[in-house]
């Protein structure tokens, strides 16, 4: 299609300009919305036209696949397939197991979608990509994140991806809403498709009716001249336009042979548009393919090098209008010639009439193979259906939870539910009833992240206890720490998980967790052994991929026992890990707990950089995490007006989700932020609240200090005494030099004594806090201030606000500068190093990776980019600082 479309000017000028762009090496993403027959398809077919000598793909959502994992994927992908090689091994191997071409666990979705990005800007470099999905509203939800996942990470490559849809799937991309067309558009193609012309007032009904739909304006003619001219035949109720296109549809196919509306239907249901497929169906029935030359003659689709329809209201149309026992008939034909072995499953759970165990044990294995590929959502749908063909009544409701637990791992939570309640039903067994206790405790977790689960997660664990004690454990672990997580929103308190543990040997690093987490419900001094116990071995552990959320276990232990060293060992092995596997749901915790020790450390734009890839996994995935990392940083520089921000957006998401800690932390980093601006009533208010539970992990390590210092400010003596109390109830036992010397800081604090603010500058110079040492010389300079030592003041703040500043904690400098100037010393108000005036913050971050030595691609590996994309910015950060190459830019001292 190369002529211009009636009415389409500007749609058709902007896909223009769209592929002139794309030609010019800049990606772009363009997302057509509109009513069925509004004529989003001719427009994808004027694109095509328009880039004919583009490498171009065709993707076509199909109904009956929605429930097919990337189903959709297999049809962008397999143009491309040849480039698989070039992509780094874990991106190869993600694809290449969802595709069934390789064996293995099955991949992190958005490594997926990493790999796909990568595999799609391999195409490009040769020729310009462009990428068409036709109803993009029934693409399976896999291949829809797929595509919404590279969608958001295009920039620098010659790829275009356009979709047209009538819903609103892809959130996010940039769009273009389709109307119909205006009243003279709409007269002049009303009579290009009625040549012998209508009557006017049947033709002011037809252009009234169609709102300016060109496919109604097609159509609809045909209802009205077989009417006679009379009027629309029906019930007389006005329908939606899209449901008359259906209708005129349905009319013209069922005026077609009896064999030609089966074939019609077979094409329907098989969704690739497979010519072969579509012959060895025809066989199964007993049909000539030749029977779907009426069909052909009446416009309604094409055979050639592949099926095509006319519309996809004909597919649908096709579907509905078929009896139920034709409807089977055509799947069981589709099931007999499919080489592939998982749709032949699909096809004949469509063609079964009732309960059928041979039906039901080949999707469950099909199931199997889903989910081996990371297709959850298929995963789930196949065991949903297994379940529902299973004769035998126990087995039944084995498959129900199979398909339930499938369900919650793939975000189904209302069909999850369902199957509980079909499970429930029983008969259960003893092993049954533990399982459905679980499945209950994970969908209670999924929406409350604590306040329901942890009783269910230990009722449970209880069952579970005899019949899989290594499972029991872990669902006892997963209770504490729920517990520990929500106790500030629910009635069950660590303590009384504790009780409920039974004790058993110390062997895995699951059982040594749980017995550190049950320890510290008493004394922690006493919590002390067994805390570092688990924390040794995790570090000795070689295989952190295989449990990635015991390393986030183990670093909240480690803050806990402000134990620096592993809270940097365990936390960077998890980053390592989950990027390694492109574990993208887990990302978000570890970016959040690693970033305060980079804080700390005085490391803010280190900080920083993972505060961005967090927001970039959020751009990347559409999920939305709160970002305390985030909040942590701009309390810690003291940007304000951010850091509100953040803090009300993180309270408000936790609350949300019930997270208890959650609410915590933002109240801490408020806290923080509040002490270094020096609004001490308001950060002595949300350090109050913030350490008021006292069943919270890493909680008192970082909101203690932030306490006392916010109380002796205040002039609450009382409140920093018993804040202080607990506070080295923890840093004594615990005995790191940072842990006392943030107690010697603290203790100077509320006693005024002066040996206690010397140890502290002892203890914190052995450390690599920093930010904790410049705070201990900032409080020593106040204090030597007020007692009129001027010189000895003007030392230790002059070496505070140098370290601020240099750090980029702005607050905190500026309180050291006005403490200066009352020494009188004269010191210039710095600006804040946080940013660059030259630099975005995007390309400062790919910088600093650049400086550390990592490759394009495994730049692009860690922020969800193309190596091109990756190689663009590269090329304006050089260009910004006036440098040709890496070994220049690893001199380069950047913010």
């Amino acid at each position: 299609m190369g002529t211009q479309l009636l009415g389409r000017a500007a749609e058709c000028e902007q896909l223009d300009r769209l592929v002139a762009d794309v030609a010019g090496g800049t990606s772009r993403v363009l997302i057509l919305r509109g009513d069925a027959g509004v004529g989003k398809s001719a427009l994808l077919e004027h694109l095509l036209a328009k880039s004919d000598s583009y490498c171009r793909i065709s993707v076509t959502g199909v109904q009956s696949e929605i429930e097919m994992a990337y189903s959709g994927l297999h049809q962008l992908c397999a143009p491309l397939l040849h480039h698989l090689d070039h992509l780094p091994a874990p991106q190869r191997t993600a694809l290449a197991t969802v595709f069934g071409l390789e064996d293995g666990p099955a991949p992190d979705p958005f490594l997926v979608g990493l790999a796909t990005l990568s595999l799609l800007a391999e195409g490009a470099e040769r020729t310009p990509v462009v990428c068409v999905v036709d109803d993009a509203h029934w693409l399976d939800r896999a291949s829809a994140q797929v595509v919404a996942f590279v969608g958001r990470r295009l920039l620098a490559e010659r790829i275009a991806i356009v979709c047209a849809t009538r819903t609103d799937v892809l959130p996010g991309l940039p769009d273009t809403t389709i109307h119909g067309l205006g009243d003279v558009d709409a007269r002049t193609l009303l009579r290009r498709s009625v040549p012998g012309g209508l009557d006017p007032a049947v033709r002011d009904q037809i252009i009234a009716e169609s709102h300016g739909n060109p496919l109604a304006l097609i159509e609809l003619p045909r209802t009205w001249q077989q009417a006679g001219g009379y009027g629309f035949p029906g019930t007389g109720r006005i329908e939606p336009v899209a449901g008359r296109i259906e209708q005129s549809y349905t009319r013209r196919i069922t005026t077609l042979p009896a064999d030609t509306q089966l074939l019609v239907l077979v094409a329907a249901v098989e969704p690739l548009g497979d010519v072969v497929l579509l012959h060895a169906a025809s066989d199964a029935l007993g049909l000539d393919l030749a029977a779907a030359t009426p069909a052909v003659d009446a416009g309604l689709l094409e055979i050639g090098g592949s099926v095509r329809f006319a519309h996809p209201l004909v597919r649908s149309a096709a579907y509905r209008v078929a009896s139920v026992s034709d409807r089977r008939r055509a799947h069981r034909a589709l099931a007999e010639a499919h080489p592939d072995p998982d749709r032949r499953a699909w096809h004949r759970a469509q063609a079964a009439a009732g309960p059928d165990e041979d039906v039901a044990a080949e999707l469950e294995r099909s199931a199997g193979r889903a989910q081996s590929r990371g297709g959850l959502a298929a995963a789930a749908a196949f065991r949903t259906r297994a379940a529902e063909l299973t004769p035998d009544r126990r087995v039944r409701v084995r498959r129900a939870v199979d398909a339930a637990f499938a369900g919650v791992a793939a975000g189904a939570v209302d069909s999850a539910r369902t199957l509980l309640a079909t499970a429930a039903a029983g008969p259960l067994d003893e092993r049954q009833q533990a399982r459905t206790d679980l499945l209950r405790a994970q969908l209670a977790f999924v929406t409350s992240r604590g306040r329901g689960a942890t009783p269910l997660l230990l009722a449970a664990a209880r069952r579970l206890e005899p019949l899989d004690p290594p499972l029991a454990r872990e669902t006892y672990l997963d209770a504490m720490v729920t517990a520990w997580l929500g106790s500030r929103l629910s009635d069950v308190d660590p303590a009384t998980v504790a009780e409920a543990v039974p004790r058993a040997p110390t062997e895995t690093p699951v059982d040594f967790l749980l017995d550190a987490f049950i320890a510290l419900t008493g004394d922690f001094a006493d919590a002390v052994p067994a805390c570092r116990a688990a924390l040794a071995v995790l570090r000795d552990d070689d295989a952190p991929e295989s449990h990635l959320r015991r390393l986030w276990e183990g670093t909240m232990l480690a803050i806990e026992l402000w134990d620096d060293e592993s809270w940097d060992v365990l936390s960077e092995r998890h980053l390592r890990a989950a990027r390694r596997v492109g574990a993208l749901q887990e990302l978000p915790f570890m970016l959040g707990g690693r970033a305060p020790l980079l804080m700390y450390r005085g490391e803010l734009s280190a900080a920083w950089a993972l505060a961005e890839e967090n927001y970039a996994i959020n751009e990347a995935t559409g999920i939305p995490t709160a970002a305390y990392g985030a909040v942590c940083v701009a309390a810690a520089r003291g940007d304000e007006p951010l850091a509100r921000r953040l803090i009300a957006e993180a309270i408000s998401a936790a609350e949300a989700t019930d997270e208890g800690t959650g609410i915590a932390l933002a109240e801490c980093w408020h806290a923080l932020l509040c002490n270094g601006l020096g609004q001490y009533d308001e950060a002595l208010a949300a350090a109050v609240r913030s350490t008021e539970n006292a069943h919270e992990v890493t909680i008192p390590a970082w909101a203690l200090p932030e306490l006392v210092e916010a109380a002796t400010r205040h002039g609450s003596a009382d409140v920093a005494v018993r804040a202080l109390a607990r506070l080295s109830e923890r840093t004594l036992a615990s005995g790191t030099d940072r842990a006392l010397g943030v107690e010697a800081r603290c203790r100077a604090l509320v006693t005024g004594d002066e040996a206690s603010f010397t140890a502290a500058l002892t203890y914190l110079g052995r450390t690599r806090a920093r930010a904790d040492l410049a705070r201990a010389h900032l409080v020593y300079g106040e204090w030597l201030r007020r007692e009129s030592r001027r010189a000895d003041a003007k030392q230790q703040l002059t070496t505070a606000f140098e370290m601020f500043a240099q750090f980029g904690m702005a607050a905190f400098a500026e309180r050291a500068r006005r403490e200066l100037l009352a020494v009188g010393a004269a010191v210039r108000k710095r600006s804040d190093p946080q940013t660059s005036t030259e630099l975005t913050v995007q390309e400062a971050q790919i910088a600093r990776l650049a400086q550390d030595g990592l490759s394009n691609p495994e730049i692009g590996a860690h922020l969800f980019l193309s190596a091109r994309t990756v190689e663009w910015h590269l090329r304006k950060v050089f260009g910004k600082l006036g440098i040709t190459s890496r070994r220049q830019l690893r001199k380069i001292d950047l913010p």
